[in-house]
């Protein structure tokens, strides 16, 4: 990473008026194609993986019905074993596609290839640096994916490596030019060491095209992603914040001066936020094989084209989150997918997938 944040901030500002600009399309604009990447026996072994593939088959499933699958497998004997897979789910595979690359995990949110359009409505690529959450976790091979992804598809791409680490679960972005997050996963010391906010603030500008902020402290060290902000806050639209109430905010350890920060946030029109309050689970998660962990959130869902895709954990809170959650998305249906091995992992759906916004090219 270069360490002349501040000289490299003042000429970026400075170029602002000249250079082309970005606009990242909201989540819940339409697809393409959702990406994911398929967890593999060489990561963690066998019995991992066996634990891990029906959550990735129930997305394919629920996803192919209004939009494509574009799925990244490390090599091409994994190709043939998640065909194999699919098939035998009964899953068709005209609306999938593979792509062979080497990966170190699954977390196709943070690592993944970052869509936007620019002022011509052209799809363009974006290849944020990626250092594995600050170096806790292999990460050479999923740093590559989005340059390689770029390759696949014939689109271009902005190489933004040697400009700022950050990964997709980090930011939440409304569409219309705010942008939510943790300082704690953006400008850490692991990730952008001697960034400071209104450096971040200038690069988030020109390339995702924000200008208004929602920072919260978040809280470093707390998880591997040092507390990214879609497992606790997330936008609904450019109104309405999703997240916890009180008591849960602070079962989940956010700070008490970021859930004063999120009552009191404001919208690109200085509008004060709607809020809709989703529980967390009523019992601590359990896996499907025996292991306890802590209560789990729905709020980690993922928009597709005509599905969203909510976190569940067989738990009796599931059809009260869902039933929320449809509320909000009434001309989606709702989908709830076990995601009780995938959260002992650390995530969960949301940090799995990546949108691909239609393309004008």
């Amino acid at each position: 990473m270069k360490k002349s944040y501040l000289l490299f901030a003042f000429l970026l500002f400075f170029a602002n008026s000249f250079a082309q600009k970005y606009v990242f399309p909201e989540e819940s604009e339409q697809h393409e194609a959702t990406w994911l990447q398929w967890p593999h026996e060489y990561q963690y072994g066998d019995e991992f993986v066996s634990r891990l593939d029906k959550t990735w088959i129930d997305m394919t499933k629920a996803l192919i019905t209004s939009e494509k699958v574009y799925i990244i497998v490390y090599d091409e004997n994994e190709k043939l074993r998640v065909n194999k897979l699919l098939k035998q789910n009964k899953i068709a595979t005209s609306k999938i596609r593979f792509f062979i690359h080497k990966t170190d995990d699954f977390w196709a949110r943070d690592n993944g290839p970052i869509f936007v359009k620019n002022e011509e409505d052209k799809l363009l690529i974006q290849d944020w640096g990626f250092n594995g959450w600050g170096g806790k976790a292999k990460f050479k091979n999923c740093d590559d994916i989005p340059s390689k992804i770029a390759e696949d598809l014939n689109i271009e791409v902005t190489d933004l490596n040697e400009i700022m680490i950050n990964e997709g679960g980090s930011v939440e972005l409304d569409g219309q030019g705010t942008l939510m997050g943790c300082k704690s996963s953006i400008i850490n010391k692991n990730r952008n060491n001697g960034m400071t906010q209104q450096e971040a603030e200038t690069i988030f500008e020109k390339y995702l095209g924000v200008s208004n902020f929602i920072w919260l402290n978040g809280v470093a060290g707390l998880d591997i992603t040092d507390m990214h902000i879609d497992g606790f806050a997330r936008f609904a639209n450019s109104k309405t914040i999703i997240t916890m109430n009180d008591e849960d905010q602070e079962y989940w350890q956010v700070p008490e001066a970021d859930t004063k920060t999120l009552k009191n946030a404001k919208n690109i029109n200085q509008e004060p936020y709607k809020f809709v309050i989703l529980p967390l689970t009523e019992n601590e998660v359990t896996s499907t094989y025996g292991k306890t962990v802590g209560k789990g959130s729905y709020i980690n869902y993922y928009i597709g084209n005509k599905v969203v895709l909510v976190p569940n954990y067989n738990d009796p809170n599931d059809k009260i989150a869902n039933a929320l959650i449809q509320k909000i998305y009434p001309n989606r249906k709702v989908i709830g997918i076990d995601s009780r091995n995938l959260f002992v992992n650390g995530g969960m759906i949301h940090c799995v997938t990546q949108q691909q916004p239609i393309s004008n090219n």
